[in-house]
């Protein structure tokens, strides 16, 4: 008897299995098997040297003092306005930009994603992004009935490939009026890799160039920054939004900012869709449109991880205690980032240049079949379209010295070396 389908597939997968869970669920089996030596190289959270999540304490201490209502009553839909206005200031740090800017309560940097594909970009709309991307993009983009389409992060001397968007870019413009562009900055995922000022002053120039303000085309930049608190210089790393303020009308640049990762509140999904325009009416049309999306499709966020936010920000003493724990996270994630470029060097093992941030990416033409192999050795990184996820964040610095060797003796082994 044929199956009996409900669900109507539009173009997506209806026996859709995460792959980042999917390995970690191997990684569990193992532990059951009885190997204690297993390693799971696939969280995207924050693991201490000794295998514990961290979560700040300074969030815990703020969290057991809301009052009942900080949590049962419903937040406005946009956000609470406390949130709303510091959204903003984490999002800027120092460097606020000269130009109207505003902020939308979103469930982590997926629900920022999402708004931006839904209102910024069309129905069988081509949305671009780098070779090396999330998969969520992908699920988001075929969620909306939107494509994906991908450039090479970087070029033949491991710089940012601005000559390869420009030509995506220019294809796109040729059949469409309206862009989609995501730049996933500072340390990327899954590479870890960061852009540069000099980066930026290119890829604007380009864009403005392809797309001036006669031409009709209108783009929008989604600048997905869910992990630059975890970067060598946090607030240094914002700087590249003042370079913001010489855009036309025409060109619209949205930030994605996940307060869920900056405050170890992963569960709490607590993040925000930011808008930069020199344009006030854009900026109030961004307020709405964004208003109306998120009534449509989670309608009123999580109040709670929005006042420890607003809380917490707004408190010197509070603030003080949290920059001093995620200071000690990142020196920490910084230290493993150094330490496995080291082995990974010493053992001829080829990564895409790292900066900084939770995770480290080495291409492979084969990553499942190869990951396959590393599996068997207890080690479990997560295999992608280029190549292997390792997440830094998960593994200690005495684990990052020996999983660079495992991984080149298994390329090695499968590719007959």
């Amino acid at each position: 008897m044929e199956k009996l389908i409900f669900a109507n597939a539009n173009d997506r997968e209806l026996n859709f299995k995460d792959k980042i869970f999917s390995v970690a669920a191997k990684y569990d089996e193992a532990v059951k098997a009885g190997n204690k030596d297993a390693v799971n190289a696939t969280i995207g959270a924050l693991i201490d040297d000794s295998g514990k999540l961290v979560v700040f304490q300074s969030v815990v201490d703020c969290l057991k003092n809301l009052a009942p209502e900080d949590y049962a009553r419903y937040a406005p839909i946009s956000g609470i306005p406390a949130y709303i206005e510091v959204a903003q200031k984490l999002a800027f740090g120092s460097h606020k930009p000269d130009m109207y800017t505003a902020a939308c309560y979103t469930p982590g940097g997926t629900g920022a994603l999402r708004l931006f594909v839904s209102n910024y970009t069309k129905i069988g709309d081509s949305v671009i992004t780098s070779d090396w991307y999330w998969a969520n993009y992908k699920s988001i983009c075929t969620e909306l009935q939107r494509s994906l389409t991908t450039y090479p992060l970087v070029d033949k001397d491991g710089k940012y490939n601005v000559a390869g968007l420009e030509e995506k870019v220019a294809e796109a413009l040729k059949t469409q009026d309206t862009l989609g562009i995501i730049i996933n900055t500072p340390a990327h995922n899954p590479t870890g890799f960061s852009l540069t000022g000099e980066d930026w002053d290119k890829v604007l120039e380009m864009i403005r160039r392809k797309a001036p303000a006669e031409s009709g085309k209108k783009i929008t930049i989604l600048v997905d920054a869910a992990y630059i608190d975890y970067t060598g210089d946090p607030d240094a790393e914002r700087a590249f939004v003042k370079k913001f303020e010489k855009n036309p009308d025409n060109i619209l640049c949205l930030m994605a900012y996940s307060a869920s990762k900056a405050f170890t509140m992963y569960g709490m999904r607590c993040g925000a869709l930011v808008c930069m325009t020199n344009n006030k009416d854009i900026c109030v049309e961004f307020e709405n449109v964004a208003r109306f999306s998120a009534r449509a499709t989670w309608s009123n966020g999580v109040r709670a991880a929005q006042t420890v936010v607003a809380n917490m920000y707004n408190d010197p003493k509070l603030r003080e205690k949290l920059e001093a724990e995620r200071e000690a996270s990142n020196k920490m994630l910084l230290r493993r980032g150094k330490v496995f470029e080291e082995a990974a060097k010493k053992c001829g093992l080829v990564t895409v240049p790292f900066d900084a941030g939770f995770f480290i990416a080495i291409p492979c033409d084969d990553p499942d079949a190869v990951c396959e192999l590393i599996f068997k050795r207890g080690l479990f990184p997560v295999p992608l379209a280029k190549g292997i996820r390792v997440a830094l964040s998960a593994v200690n610095e005495e684990q990052c010295k020996w999983i660079p060797g495992v991984i080149k003796e298994c390329m090695d082994e499968y590719y007959g070396k």
